[in-house]
């Protein structure tokens, strides 16, 4: 599913117009992203739970001159999956 699909499917399933669902969905990564920017964690209940992972500075090898470079430090986005989705998930 794309994001088009999914404004279509919230359009279907909320009554609200494409437009809407668009601006809805717009506003919901916008909130999201703003709040894991901060260094918020995002906690949907049922669904799951938005967090930033700090990752360290590590040494790697580039694969073609096999010399050690230095890979810095970033913060990445994750998302852990509730128990009420997992279970939707698993059923058939």
């Amino acid at each position: 599913m794309n994001k088009t699909e999914l404004i279509n499917a919230i359009a279907a399933k909320s009554g609200l117009s494409k437009k809407d669902s668009e601006k809805a969905l717009g506003a919901t990564i916008d909130s999201i992203s703003a709040a894991l920017k901060k260094g918020e964690k995002v906690q949907l209940v049922g669904f799951g739970i938005f967090d930033v992972k700090n990752r360290a500075e590590r040494i790697g090898r580039n694969p073609k001159t096999k010399e050690p470079i230095k890979i810095p430090a970033t913060r990445s986005p994750v998302f852990k999956a509730g128990k009420a989705l997992k279970d939707a998930v698993a059923k058939k």
